[in-house]
Formats: C-alpha cells, structure tokens, sequence
C-alpha cells in the first residue's frame, strides 16, 4: 500500500483521520448490502442490523478473527486493548478506499468481511441489546428499575464507569466499563440472569 504522506513527510492521514473515514464507509456499505439483501424488510429491521454489524464490540471481534492483533501487536509497545482493534478495522479499510477507491473497498468488504466472517442469517435472531429487554421485562412484569451511576474513575488514563441496577429500590446488579452505555449493559446482562432463568 502506497505511503500516504505527502513530500514534507507529514502523515496527514493519521490513524484517527483513516477510523472517522473507515467508519463512515462500513455504515454505509453494510446498509447498502442489507438493503439490497433483505428488499421486503422495514427500517426498523434494517437499522438493527445494521447496528448489530457496525457496532464497537461486534467491529473488535471482527478484527480479532482477521488477526489484526497480530498485526498490531508487532508495531505496538504496550498492551493492546479490545477497542484497539476496532479502531484499526475501521482504519483498514479507510486506507483500502484511498488506494483503491469505493467499488473495491466494498467489494473487499462484503466478500472478505461480511460473508467471510459473519453469520448474517444468526444476527437476525440475536439480540444482546440486554438493557432493552431487561426494560421490557420489567415493563411486563411491573417493576420499577432504574440506572445508576455509582462512580466515574480512571484507569489506565481512561475515564471508567461503574453503574448499578436499581429493582423496586434496591441495587440488584453492577456493570463497569469505559462508557456508561456499556456499563448499562454488562449490569442489565447481569441483571436478567438474576430475574429469570434466560441464556444470555
């Protein structure tokens, strides 16, 4: 792959700059092939998709099936992160695009990352949106929950959030991570297996 920098030497397409032009490019290529894939579905359907694909944890298991650990861990002195490869997901293919332009960056994702590594048929059944459900279950079984947020502290630089589950008043499960969404999540995960008997 050609060296982007221009004559001074001056990398202006850093990382950073190649994962916002990546991501953009993976939202827009997996909706085209759901669209075209699933032509009786709604947008509701659609979006959920969609999100289920390009989603940062589905984007870290993606590139971690490609071996781009491997890559990265060659060139990187400290320890990888799972939001690392994520990250350098989106900044692959942002650079694909540069060099090759559009047909062939989508080209390459359909066949080399949407077929190759995903089972799209599975993802129209599963749903780890755990948040969502539990709020449903609660809903239907009349109780009252609620999302706190018990601390905000850092870690290895980086800010981390610590959330709790709050059923009818009382704190039934604990969530930690690097946003608060996500600290909902691994709490609510939680949760539900303490309210019913659910493979989650």
């Amino acid at each position: 792959m050609k060296n982007v920098a221009n004559e001074d030497g001056i990398n202006h397409y850093n990382n950073e700059r190649l994962e916002y032009l990546g991501d953009a490019l993976l939202s827009t290529i997996v909706a085209d092939y759901l669209f075209k894939k699933y032509p009786n579905s709604d947008e509701g359907f659609l979006t959920k998709m969609r999100s289920k694909i390009v989603k940062r944890k589905s984007l870290n298991t993606l590139a971690e099936k490609m071996g781009l650990d491997l890559i990265l861990s060659s060139y990187s002195q400290g320890k990888l992160s799972s939001a690392m490869m994520g990250n350098a997901l989106e900044a692959l293919v942002g650079a694909i695009y540069l060099e090759y332009g559009y047909a062939f960056t989508k080209k390459y994702v359909i066949k080399k990352i949407l077929r190759e590594y995903i089972d799209i048929h599975g993802l129209e059944t599963f749903d780890d949106n755990f948040k969502s459900r539990l709020l449903e279950y609660c809903q239907k079984h009349g109780h009252n929950v609620d999302f706190r947020l018990i601390t905000k502290y850092k870690h290895d630089k980086r800010d981390r959030f610590k959330v709790a589950i709050v059923l009818n008043g009382n704190e039934v499960a604990y969530g930690d991570d690097f946003n608060k969404k996500s600290a909902e999540q691994a709490a609510s995960k939680l949760a539900l297996k303490e309210l019913k008997p659910l493979s989650v």
